[in-house]
């Protein structure tokens, strides 16, 4: 008996013992984590190093810690104020010696944001500061950013491939069909193409004229924007005969590009290294290709939004508007109000800014935010709307609280229109032979019925309600645009309109960034713009998200991790995956989402898709189920 209580003691004292060890290790690498937090102090002379291995937002989303962990994060996401500030802040500052463009694993923006930053990587190559960028392969948004570069690389074995906007989009109607279902939909616009998928098998002819019209607009703006940056570089063979255009080098892709002036120059991620460090210099102790480089995250830490003068609030409604509440990149009514009334609260706001860059979601969530934003106005603070890459719909809806609005040239807004879509199986049942029946007290009982399908009365009702909340948004953009509803009527439809086209339709008022509704919003509060700071109501991310996402960041830089290809094959199946998971997303939140939307489906087209975790497993599940 002694022998066997020794031995447990002898076990007891292992467990402890790895326990404290195990809590050891844990707070050691706790330590570890928040030492190597980014700081000023780690700034040195070198490259500034941007290695945007991720998409471009106005707000990044709110990532779970544990998904970091465990790999679940499968692209970053950069805010784009923090990147144009991190490139303006470049120009002046003799510790970077140049600025490096890594794209490789660049998966893009809406077509604003790509314009602000190769506009603010411009303003540094204009500085006369070196600028180089290196991709293995380019496609349009990485192109764009790398043509305002002062030396484009490519690999030999890769090259720019450029497609311009556009593409197929999903239409579900023959699948609708086929499992029986009836998609009701309930709707007022003429071009409100969202719910086409639903109801046809192709593009109606007013929605494939508005289609055009606006990736036209779109596409001649890019191509501007790129033969300014590098007006030597022969860019239309590639966008018209690309096959015709390759001939000529033996299909060499990035000969052509070459002989195009579309890139300086051919060379491995090596030879562009040691060209970096011509410039910037290495370290003795470093491999090849190695240069002196300043983090990014470094960089944006120690160069932090000013705090001085006058507080300017900026509340964010960035993406998908939706009911209740939830984290950044996700335009909650319930948070995004509370957000704002708690900084009124403060009564320290001098006027506020309403930052849009959604394509809208919910009208209730939409009035929701909009009401809130009134209440600025109703303590007299002055109200400016700035709109990113998109203000449509129920974005356009919140824009109306506004005293000025301020958009892009190729800010894509509009679309004023709702609908609605409530999906019934009774055809379902029938095809495995079920039928449905009961006793109604009321036209309504029962409705809307699922098993049975609607009836007349529960259509004409939800119409009737369609209708009245298109002419509550008509009512709202003619009060606040000093239009008559009528006209408003005439532009509105579901129409989507390019920023330009806005202008001139007067449904916004200025063509300017943030800054620039910023600066008026504190003229409009007699302040001097030079004296004001801006103060943002967001969602600060917890301290252990922080930490997470710090640790999980920094295995991105080891070589055991797999980061796959990064040829012209795999950056394009890439994309195209992503885009297919992104329209089976958007299918199951429009039938599932039981709220009047005031939503632009083809707005999300023009930029990278966001694609989340459910998206992936339904495309999964669907590739599985195809291939048995």
């Amino acid at each position: 008996m002694k022998l066997v209580k020794g031995a447990w003691k002898i076990l007891v004292g292992i467990k402890d013992a790895l326990v404290l060890l195990l809590l050891l290790l844990f707070f050691g690498a706790l330590f570890a984590a928040l030492s190597a937090r980014p700081h000023a102090a780690s700034i040195h002379d070198g490259a500034l190093l941007l290695s945007l291995d991720g998409t471009i937002v106005e707000q990044p989303k709110e990532v779970a810690p544990f998904a970091m962990l465990t790999g679940g994060q499968t692209a970053n996401e950069y805010r784009l104020r923090d990147v144009v500030r991190a490139l303006d802040k470049a120009k002046g500052d003799n510790r970077v010696k140049a600025v490096v463009l890594d794209l490789d694993r660049f998966m893009g923006g809406y077509p604003t944001a790509i314009s602000d930053v190769a506009d603010a990587v411009q303003r540094v190559r204009d500085s006369g500061k070196p600028v180089l960028a290196y991709a293995t392969a380019y496609t349009d948004s990485g192109y764009r950013l790398a043509s305002a570069a002062s030396e484009v690389w490519t690999s030999p074995m890769g090259g720019v491939v450029l497609r311009g906007p556009g593409g197929s989009q999903l239409y579900y109607k023959g699948l609708i069909d086929k499992l029986g279902i009836n998609a009701h939909v309930y709707r007022v616009g003429t071009y409100k193409s969202a719910v086409e998928p639903y109801i046809r098998s192709d593009q109606s002819e007013p929605a494939r004229r508005a289609a055009e019209a606006l990736y036209g607009s779109i596409f001649d703006q890019w191509r501007a924007g790129i033969e300014k940056a590098r007006p030597k570089a022969k860019i239309e063979p590639f966008l018209t005969d690309p096959a015709s255009a390759i001939k000529a080098t033996q299909g060499d892709l990035a000969k052509a590009n070459l002989a195009a002036g579309m890139v300086d120059k051919l060379g491995d991620r090596v030879a562009f290294g040691k060209r970096v460090a011509q410039i910037v210099g290495t370290d003795d102790d470093k491999p090849a290709g190695s240069f002196k480089t300043i983090s990014y995250d470094d960089w944006v830490s120690a160069n932090p939004l000013p705090k001085g003068g006058a507080a300017i609030g900026v509340v964010t409604v960035a993406g998908e508007i939706v009911d209740g509440k939830g984290g950044p990149g996700t335009a909650a009514g319930d948070t995004i109000s509370k957000l704002v009334l708690d900084g009124l609260e403060k009564k320290n706001l001098k006027a506020l800014v309403v930052r849009v860059d959604s394509p809208g979601g919910s009208a209730l969530a939409s009035e929701e935010i909009r009401q809130a934003i009134l209440q600025a106005k109703a303590q007299g603070l002055p109200v400016v709307t700035s709109m990113g890459s998109l203000a449509a719909s129920g974005g356009y809806w919140v824009s109306t609280a506004g005293d000025e609005i301020f958009a892009e040239p190729n800010t894509i807004t509009g679309s004023i229109g709702i609908f609605g879509i409530i999906p019934t199986f009774e055809g379902t049942l029938k095809k495995i032979g079920v039928n449905a029946d009961g006793v109604k007290t009321t036209p309504l009982s029962g409705q809307p019925d699922i098993y049975g399908g609607t009836n007349e009365q529960f259509d004409a009702v939800l119409q009737a309600q369609i209708e009245s909340g298109y002419r509550r948004f008509i009512s709202l953009v003619a009060k606040s645009r000093h239009m008559t509803p009528q006209h408003v009527d005439e532009i509105g439809q579901g129409r989507v309109w390019i920023g330009g086209t806005a202008h001139q339709l007067k449904l916004v008022d200025k063509f300017g960034g943030l800054d620039d509704a910023i600066a008026e919003a504190a003229r409009r509060a007699k302040l001097d713009p030079d004296k004001v700071h801006a103060v943002y109501l967001e969602k600060k991310p917890s301290e252990w998200a922080r930490f997470v996402e710090q640790f999980a960041n920094k295995g991105d830089d080891d070589d055991s991790v797999d980061r796959g290809s990064t040829d012209l094959f795999a950056k394009l199946s890439a994309e195209r995956r992503a885009t297919f998971a992104h329209a089976l997303g958007d299918a199951r939140r429009l039938v599932r989402g039981g709220t009047v939307q005031a939503r632009c489906l083809v707005c999300t087209g023009f930029g990278p898709p966001t694609v989340t975790a459910k998206d992936e497993k339904l495309m999964d599940v669907l590739i599985d189920r195809f291939m048995q």
